[in-house]
């Protein structure tokens, strides 16, 4: 978190980062990802984008990084450090409504 631009993250309230084991089933099927793919990471929660008048009084909103299949990628301490940075990136761009075709086209995808 401390590698992440500032500017940035004091746009964003209301939201819990945790680091999970891996996906659960439900997480997988809400990412819409299927046997053979790997998920690095999940936005639970209502984009900004998306929020209404009466969107008050909710619980945060979480993103999940999963340490299993992260690990499963890199080959040392560094590479896990700069991949939870991106996924933690990828999934704040999902906070901030940017869907997955735009943030590959950010190169964040």
């Amino acid at each position: 978190m401390a590698t992440l631009p500032r500017e940035l993250l004091n746009r964003v309230q209301n939201v819990d980062i945790v680091v999970e084991r891996r996906p659960s089933l439900t997480d997988r099927r809400l990412a819409g990802i299927g046997p053979g793919h790997t998920l690095l990471g999940l936005y639970h929660g209502i984009p900004l984008t998306e929020r209404g008048e009466y969107y008050n009084l909710v619980l945060p909103d979480r993103i999940s990084i999963y340490q299993e299949p992260i690990e499963s990628i890199c080959s040392d301490d560094d590479e896990v450090r700069e991949q939870v940075r991106r996924t933690v990136l990828h999934e704040l761009g999902h906070y901030f409504g940017i869907d997955d075709d735009r943030l590959d086209e950010l190169g964040m995808g």
